[in-house]
């Protein structure tokens, strides 16, 4: 546990990313199995530990110690793993550090009683350092800085494979991943995952930019407003996932008996109706898909009014036969005579958009304002399907985003690097006219869309502009503007202003607008697509 603590610390305090895959490929290599998947799993989110939450670290430091203490501490901090590592009471004895090995099974077996017992005694046997580093892993917060993406490139640079190799076979394993490291470290054969209902990775497209590419190498399609996912069927089994790999299954019950052939397909996940916006039999927006996503148990309501669909853009494996080297005309093409095997209530084709030339496409682009279209996609005709994002050959052209102006209401401290800023932030928009006395109403929260530099001055400004308190939140005076940049705006009964953004992010930050010149909610609801 030291290591994976000297690790862990190291990586808290390096911005480099080559410097963290450095650190991270040097630990895989010099950490003995099952230790090392161990670690691995942690930093890229495969454990689980229920009875380990952070109201059980917070009753067992408020119990160990003075309750406002922690509090200001944690509110300071911003970080219940950094707070309760520096405040828990030093052992009067030298620490006896257990492996990372050990640290995951005492874990596992922690139930939510035995937790207020067991944890504090595992707590005890390390250091300030292993502390943090033990409640990171428990709690899967790991907030270092270290995606799951990057955890695995430095995998492959430590044992130089391929990362797409890497990708290929993590998902049909499960930690301490003994026969990845086998195959990677020491030769052996490649795990066997093919037969396997397992994910696939994506192939993913670049940001188009300022390029302009040619219609004879590209095809267009659009770029659907849902979810990305991948139905696979392999062995009679079949599964749904995520764009990040994480099996959905359960939330989407009606696509499972979908497929009548084993096959790996790559769409849109999105739902029908036109009660909610979209057209009749079409897709229906993305607030309508977000009643279904997420939940652990779906009604017969649910799946009557809120119909699932997978709309294809791919076809990456088709009855045992891997498509993914051959050119995208060619899997367009087996994907076109696929169509007419597959339901047409759980499967459509996103359709090619037809254009003269590149500046009729953009032409196209600018009036995508319809439902469930989010923009473009340009994919290069002879394009083999290969994982992650590869120059030239996919690009993404995103529709220009909505832009209003909001007025910030609440700050919220960040988490990790962030937690000394005020950086999220809540805002909102006149419920009439503000010279009459009109109300503001929250109609979004964003954290991101601004420089370092802007940080610091927005923070300076919560700091000085406080009116209230609650717990970790400041309520400012309604005197700073920003221009919030969005993707699309639905109603919403969650909200009190009944909207709710969808991305909403930070495009400019108004010092020199007067708060009452800010939108109104009748300005933001216009925008709601009908």
């Amino acid at each position: 546990m030291e290591r994976f603590a000297a690790l862990i610390d190291a990586l808290v305090y390096t911005r480099s990313r080559n410097e963290k895959l450095r650190l991270i490929a040097e630990y895989l290599r010099e950490t003995p199995d099952p230790d090392r998947g161990w670690a691995l799993a942690a930093l890229t989110g495969g454990l689980d530990f229920p009875a380990v939450k952070s109201s059980a670290i917070r009753t067992l430091l408020t119990e160990r110690g003075d309750p406002v203490l922690w509090a200001l501490s944690r509110d300071f901090v911003g970080d219940t793993a950094e707070t309760a590592s520096l405040l828990w009471p030093q052992p009067a004895t030298r620490p006896d550090p257990p492996s990372v090995s050990e640290t995951v099974d005492l874990l596992s077996k922690m139930t939510r009683k035995s937790v207020f017992s067991e944890l504090p005694a595992l707590m005890d046997r390390l250091d300030p350092s292993g502390r943090y580093a033990l409640l990171k892993l428990a709690t899967g917060a790991m907030r270092i800085g270290v995606s799951s993406r990057l955890a695995k490139v430095a995998f492959a640079q430590a044992f130089d494979v391929p990362v797409e190799e890497v990708e290929e076979h993590w998902h049909g394993l499960v930690p301490p991943y003994e026969p990845l490291f086998a195959w990677a470290a020491h030769g052996a054969k490649p795990p066997d995952t093919a037969n396997l209902p397992t994910f696939r990775p994506f192939m993913l497209a670049h940001p188009l930019e300022d390029a302009v590419v040619d219609l004879a190498d590209y095809v267009a399609e659009w770029k659907w407003d849902g979810i990305r996912v991948q139905l696979v069927r392999m062995a009679g089994e079949t599964r749904l996932y995520s764009r990040g790999g994480d099996d959905i299954s359960g939330t989407f019950p009606e696509l499972l008996d979908a497929l009548p052939m084993d096959a790996v397909l790559d769409g849109e996940l999105l739902v029908r109706g036109s009660h909610q916006g979209g057209e009749a039999g079409g897709a229906a927006s993305f607030n309508a898909l977000q009643q279904r996503l997420g939940r652990k148990t779906v009604s017969k309501k649910m799946l009557a009014e809120y119909p699932a669909f997978v709309r294809l853009y791919d076809v990456l494996i088709l009855e045992g036969e891997d498509l993914r080297d051959r050119p995208w005309s060619e899997r367009r093409a087996t994907l076109e005579r696929l169509m007419d095997r597959l339901s047409d209530s759980r499967f459509d084709l996103s359709q090619v958009v037809e254009a003269i030339d590149f500046d009729h496409l953009g032409q196209i682009r600018a009036g995508a304002r319809d439902d469930a279209i989010e923009g473009l996609m340009l994919k290069r005709r002879d394009s083999p399907y290969v994982a992650g994002r590869k120059t030239g050959l996919w690009y993404k052209w995103k529709r220009d985003p909505l832009l209003i102006d909001c007025v910030l209401m609440y700050a919220q401290r960040g988490s990790g690097k962030r937690s000394s800023f005020y950086s999220d932030y809540t805002f909102g928009c006149w419920d009439g006219d503000p010279d009459a006395g009109a109300e503001l109403l929250p109609v979004g929260k964003a954290y991101s869309g601004f420089t370092d530099a802007e940080l610091k001055k927005i923070d300076r400004h919560v700091r000085t502009h406080t009116v209230n308190r609650f717990g970790p939140v400041r309520e400012t005076d309604r005197s700073l503007v920003f221009e919030v940049a969005f993707d699309s705006v639905h109603e919403s009964k969650r909200h009190k202003s009944g909207l709710a953004m969808r991305f909403p992010r930070i495009h400019r930050i108004r010092w020199d607008k007067p708060p009452h010149e800010a939108d109104r909610i009748e300005s933001l609801r216009a925008l709601i697509r009908d």
